[in-house]
């Protein structure tokens, strides 16, 4: 069974970034595969801003990078980047902690121009870690993902289908590889 882990630089729970994330998870798990998230809002804050390489969530996070043949990084962009706390985890992986595995970036930003923070920003960093195969990249802009509120105030995503035809893809390349 592969293994592939997400990422998920969002701030946040209820996030657009985090709509398109489990469409992807139901996907590769439907393939067969096992998938882990990593949510980077929920490690330890003090951890994070202080690199502490010992903290014990920090080593089990990067343990299920490590075992993972494939990865999802998956951010909002603002001010035309990923997040920092997203950062700020990259920052704890091990140097070469993306060696020999195949890496997609699934980015919502509120412009087009947004795209090019993959490219940018992310791509150097990953290649830097060790990456050298990158699956179909997700780039969508906020109003490809509706947000809907019910009468219960539960928050619900609807992804375009051109959304949906790019996370197809990157998911098949995930799995192929």
């Amino acid at each position: 069974m592969k293994k592939i882990t997400i990422i998920s630089g969002s701030p946040t729970e209820k996030s657009r970034v985090n709509s398109v994330v489990n469409v992807a998870k139901q996907k590769l798990e439907q393939s067969g595969c096992e998938v882990s998230i990593i949510e980077v809002y929920s490690l330890p804050p003090e951890d994070l801003m202080h690199a502490n390489f010992n903290s014990k969530p920090i080593q089990s996070a990067n343990a299920t990078v490590e075992e993972a043949a494939g990865i999802i990084i998956a951010s909002p962009v603002y001010k035309t980047t990923y997040t920092g706390v997203l950062k700020a985890y990259l920052d704890l992986l091990p140097q070469k902690g993306f060696k020999d595995k195949i890496v997609a970036a699934f980015f919502v930003g509120g412009t087009i121009s947004n795209l090019l923070s993959i490219d940018y920003a992310l791509k150097p960093l990953l290649a830097s870690m060790g990456c050298k195969c990158f699956a179909e990249n997700v780039f969508a802009v906020d109003n490809q993902i509706e947000r809907v509120e019910d009468h219960e105030q539960n928050i619900h995503f609807h992804l375009s289908e051109e959304v949906l035809q790019r996370v197809d893809a990157s998911t098949f390349d995930l799995i192929s590889y």
